[in-house]
């Protein structure tokens, strides 16, 4: 190779390279939008949206390109957006999705085709464990881990009998086992109601007649708007204390619970009165952006973008290096709103857990108040079942 080609050659490099670099990354946002539970999507999408603003709309330096798509809760629905967000729209990562069946129809095929799969909520056990992915991360929580807290806490008020009850999905299953690994009591009932139910009066009943010392559960959206609603209704709220884990009792259901919410006890990674900077910032930031409180679900798609920002921004936004971001997810530095974060080895978070009760706020709104802490570095169960290998 002469100096003329040589010369030729860097400038070739030196120009794709810029080309490269102003190319946008492009980001598959799948999640509910429609339904019952059409606001669990939108509180993710609005804080993720948040987290690119507060990093210039940029990951990286390189500008952001989100392809949306409304997976309705169902999980055909979603491996069909996410196939055509892979193959036709070049999507590099696909998040959003805020449902466990979703999320398990749509990550193996997903990475198979070579692709991130960024979870900013949904957090099946199967990916913690035997199926961990140098591709699959998840920054929110593994489901078991907010219920094995509860567990946790109730036995250690010496609570005798609970009560449990979820919908009958991967993550209703999930969140039982995490609790009932935990709590040293009876289990006085373990019910699952069909998925999307909305009408509990049967199990309500059933239960009254139980008569045990708590009940833990676990509703996502408009399921758990209409239980906690009947619950109410039906007398028990003062007489039997409902627990769960805050994706049952926070701002994108307690609006619709109102004061029949009021009293209830949530365990939380994050509640919207965490005084770390970070979190006064995105607080304030979410009410003035879209006139409401943010719930943990925001606060996790908040720190997903500017975790993504992190890591991309470390290796000059080269996203095709997968092993270079892989890397650079694993040790990712950041200020999360939740205040300690680490990633665990099978790219599960370790975070603190803490106790929340729900309140009404100054202004009268049902919110969550934070307690004590539960446990400091929970990490989920599953991380010993993980043999990681390294990204494709």
């Amino acid at each position: 190779m002469n100096k003329t080609t040589l010369a030729l050659f860097a400038i070739g490099l030196l120009v794709g390279g810029g080309a490269h670099a102003q190319q946008p990354i492009k980001i598959g946002f799948i999640s509910t939008f429609s339904g019952p539970s059409g606001q669990l999507g939108q509180e993710l999408l609005d804080g993720f949206k948040l987290g690119l603003k507060s990093s210039g709309g940029k990951f990286g330096g390189r500008p952001v390109e989100i392809v949306q798509g409304d997976d309705q809760a169902k999980p055909d629905v979603g491996r069909q957006l996410a196939d055509k967000m892979v193959e036709s729209d070049r999507v590099q990562i696909i998040t959003g999705i805020n449902f466990s069946n979703v999320m398990l129809a749509v990550a193996k095929p997903v990475l198979d085709a070579g692709a991130f799969v960024f979870s900013i909520n949904a957090g099946p056990s199967q990916y913690a464990g035997k199926q961990c992915n140098a591709r699959y991360f998840n920054e929110s929580f593994q489901n078991d881990t907010l219920p094995e807290a509860m567990g946790i806490y109730l036995t250690g008020k010496n609570v005798k009998r609970a009560y449990l009850m979820a919908p009958n999905y991967p993550a209703g299953k999930d969140f039982l086992a995490g609790f009932k690994r935990t709590f040293k009591g009876e289990i006085a009932g373990e019910v699952y109601t069909a998925f999307g139910q909305l009408d509990y009066a049967a199990e309500i009943s059933q239960l009254r007649s139980v008569k045990p010392d708590a009940v833990f559960f676990f509703y996502p959206g408009g399921m758990g708007i209409n239980f906690v609603k009947q619950y109410a209704q039906a007398g028990l709220k003062d007489q039997i204390k409902l627990y769960g884990p805050s994706f049952s009792l926070d701002q994108t259901v307690l609006p619709g619970m109102g004061d029949a919410a009021i009293g209830a006890f949530a365990s939380t990674f994050w509640s919207e009165d965490f005084d770390n900077a970070a979190s006064k910032t995105f607080v304030a930031d979410f009410e003035a952006a879209y006139g409401r409180v943010p719930s943990p679900n925001a606060a996790n798609a908040y720190d997903g973008a500017r975790i993504l920002d992190a890591a991309l921004t470390s290796i000059g936004g080269k996203i095709e290096d997968k092993a270079a971001l892989q890397r650079a997810l694993e040790t990712v530095k950041f200020d999360s709103v939740r205040g300690k974060f680490r990633f665990n080895r099978n790219h599960y978070p370790i975070q603190d857990a803490y106790l929340a009760e729900i309140v009404k706020d100054a202004k009268g709104r049902p919110g969550m108040k934070r307690l004590d802490l539960i446990k400091a570095d929970l990490a989920d169960a599953y991380v010993g079942d993980c043999e990681m290998k390294p990204a494709q």
